[in-house]
Parts: structure tokens; C-alpha cells; sequence
């Protein structure tokens, strides 16, 4: 699949800030299942700083804003080919030994309720790769999408006894059963195509990576109950959404931040 993705994130501060200090994970990730072409990113007033390759694999840049500015903008644009995988991440070149992922953050933490989910969910399962299909299933029929309800802060605790969320505390929740059952996992930020008319549409999204015996890291989207395919594109990973967030950054100043964020993905013609 042939897909055009624009991504704007716009910072808007109700006073003028002095500086600003950002790290960028909006690079693709470099696997057999995606090929990028003509990426860009360009950040308004911002000077490019070093970019390295992180131990988990993923492209990291460094960007300066000098101020006093009171608005920033991330503009990212870019071609990407996709391809579908069934989910594994072949090719993908890492120095972190999975057992990283075993080690619990304060969003994944696990609570009583998390602990009697994984053991349902897991009784009868015949292997590393039917226990981590079974865990997602779980999480998905526990956890009803609903925008609106949970916040970033929201834990995969609080979200699994609210019984609603969005596709964070999906993840956050698939990843603390998957700890739970001796499987390492990870959060894994990127981009969605969800329709099939073509048209531009919001699609930031994020699912769990389970590192299976044999088979390496194995993409699982409990929201979509799906493994990731064509229609996915990976940006980056870590051991919660904060952890892979695409920005992050410091900005010096005291005034309030306001924060908008638009995300587009466009099919191309083969």
C-alpha cells in the first residue's frame, strides 16, 4: 500500500517562552515492512540539532526553538510503502534484549483485576504465540473504545475497571497482561489508515509489540483486534505511551501551553 501522511502539532503559549528543547521520534521505522520515501520534518523557528539511532532501533532527532516565541510548529510530511508482515517485525535492527520489556512502568503496573484477566485469558493456551493472541482478545472484550473517558494519565488499571478507553489503554493494558504471562512487550506509537475511500483522515494510533520465542516481536492491536498489517506504519517503541511518544520536549518559560494536533493519511494510486 502507497500512503501519503501529514502530521501538525502546534504549540501555543498564552506568554512568550525563552526556549524550547525537543526530541523527535517521526522517523518510520526501517523494516521489511515499510519503505520510506521524500520524509520530511520541519519545525517553524527551529534549528535541526543531532540525530542518532536509539538500542530499541528507532531514529531520534534534536530540535532548538529560540524564542521569545509564543507558537511552535511540528509539521511532518512524507510517502511511505507498506506492506503486511501478519505482524512480525522482520529486519528491524535492535540491540535491547527483550527482556527490557519484562519491567513493569506506573501505568502498567498490575492490579488484582489485571492479574485475574491474564490468568482467564491464558488458561489452555498452547504456545508463546496463542497466549499472546488470547491476552489481546481478552483485553479487547474488556475494554470497550470510547474516546472521551480516560486521560493521558489514565493507567491500564483504571482503565480496564472504567471498561472503556481508546486505543492507549488498550495497549497499556495488553502490555501489563503480556508482563504478566512472562512475555516482554512494548508500546509501539505510529499511524493508521482505517478506511478504504481514500480520503484524508485523522490516524494517530498505537498498539503492543509481544516478543514471541521463534518468531521475534509480534504486533497486536487489542482496539482493532487485529495484528498490524499494510494499513499500519510504525514510527517507534518504548515501555508505555510516554516512554514512545513521537515529541518530547522542555520548553523554558512560564506561560500556559495549549496543544493541537492533526493527523492525515492518504492512499496513493499503485
Amino acid at each position: 500500500m502507497k500512503l501519503r501522511i501529514s502530521h501538525e502539532t502546534v504549540y501555543r503559549y498564552d506568554q512568550p517562552i525563552r526556549n524550547l528543547v525537543q526530541s523527535l521520534r517521526l522517523t518510520p521505522s526501517v523494516y521489511e515492512g515499510q519503505r520510506t520515501h521524500d520524509w520530511q520534518i520541519q519545525v517553524s523557528g527551529g534549528v535541526r540539532g543531532p540525530g542518532f539511532r536509539d538500542g530499541a532501533g528507532d531514529w531520534i532527532e534534536g530540535w532548538t526553538v529560540r524564542g521569545p516565541v509564543t507558537e511552535v510548529t511540528v509539521h511532518i510530511e512524507g510517502r511511505i510503502d507498506t506492506r503486511d508482515t501478519a505482524g512480525v517485525l522482520r529486519g528491524h535492527r535492535e540491540l535491547i534484549n527483550p527482556l527490557t520489556y519484562l519491567r513493569a512502568s506506573t501505568v502498567t503496573a498490575p492490579d488484582a483485576s489485571l492479574r485475574a484477566l491474564a490468568a482467564e485469558a491464558g488458561a489452555g493456551a498452547q504456545d508463546q504465540l496463542d497466549l499472546a493472541h488470547r491476552l489481546s482478545r481478552a483485553v479487547g472484550g474488556a475494554i470497550a473504545f470510547r474516546p472521551g473517558v480516560t486521560e493521558a494519565r489514565t493507567t491500564a488499571a483504571e482503565a480496564l475497571a472504567l471498561g472503556e478507553g481508546v486505543c492507549q489503554d488498550h495497549t497499556h493494558a495488553l502490555i501489563a497482561l503480556a508482563r504478566l504471562s512472562d512475555l516482554p512487550a512494548r508500546y509501539v506509537s505510529g499511524y493508521l489508515h482505517s478506511t478504504i475511500d481514500g480520503e484524508p483522515h485523522d490516524a494517530a494510533h498505537a498498539w503492543a509489540e509481544i516478543f514471541v520465542e521463534g518468531l521475534g516481536w509480534v504486533g497486536f492491536d487489542a482496539a482493532n483486534s487485529c495484528c498490524p498489517d499494510e494499513r499500519y506504519v510504525r514510527l517507534g517503541s518504548g515501555l508505555d505511551a510516554s516512554d514512545a511518544a513521537p515529541i518530547r520536549g522542555v520548553a523554558l518559560g512560564n506561560g500556559a501551553e495549549e496543544l493541537a494536533v492533526a493527523v492525515h493519511v492518504e492512499e496513493l494510486p499503485q
